[in-house]
């Protein structure tokens, strides 16, 4: 098991946050990183629930493949992860309010290892809506990649 492990937030963990972990995921396996990936939200609206039908399309069309039954974020996911990625900045605020003291894992918003964009919330929109948060995740993962990566494997040199 990798050493590196990486939770992706959204709020109701069914669009944004089971999509880049998918997205992240593929892209990591693709790049020879070992790593663990999973995703959450900052609420419980959708526990237990498959990603939103929209989410799943957008995936097969890249054939990125995605299982996930969405789960609200627990206190131990804070030390159990070396990474805690915010899609936007309403759920990095909701994941310092809940982060433990003896918290370990970084804490942040995904877009700052690029550009400091939120990810939209696609889920009241259209399909465009959910390809533009795939081609973000994409984005994400590779630029969260080329920085967390290569800081480890320069470690070991």
């Amino acid at each position: 098991m990798s050493d590196l492990k990486v939770l992706i937030v959204c709020l109701g963990n069914i669009c944004r946050s089971p999509m880049g972990e998918a997205v992240l995921r593929d892209v990591a396996k693709k790049r020879g990183v070992d790593m663990f990936v999973d995703s959450c939200g900052t609420a419980a609206y959708h526990a237990g629930e498959e990603p939103d039908g929209r989410t799943i399309s957008t995936c097969a069309q890249h054939n990125i493949p995605i299982e996930h039954s969405a789960r609200q974020i627990q206190t131990s996911d804070f030390t159990q992860f070396t990474h805690i990625l915010a899609a936007d900045d309403s759920n990095l605020r909701n994941l310092e309010r809940v982060k433990p003291k003896n918290a370990t894992a970084e804490v942040c918003l995904w877009g700052s290892y690029l550009d400091n964009k939120p990810i939209a919330d696609p889920y009241y929109g259209g399909i465009n809506g959910f390809e533009r948060v795939y081609q973000q995740c994409l984005s994400l993962s590779n630029a969260f990649l080329d920085q967390v990566a290569n800081d480890r494997h320069s470690q070991y040199l």
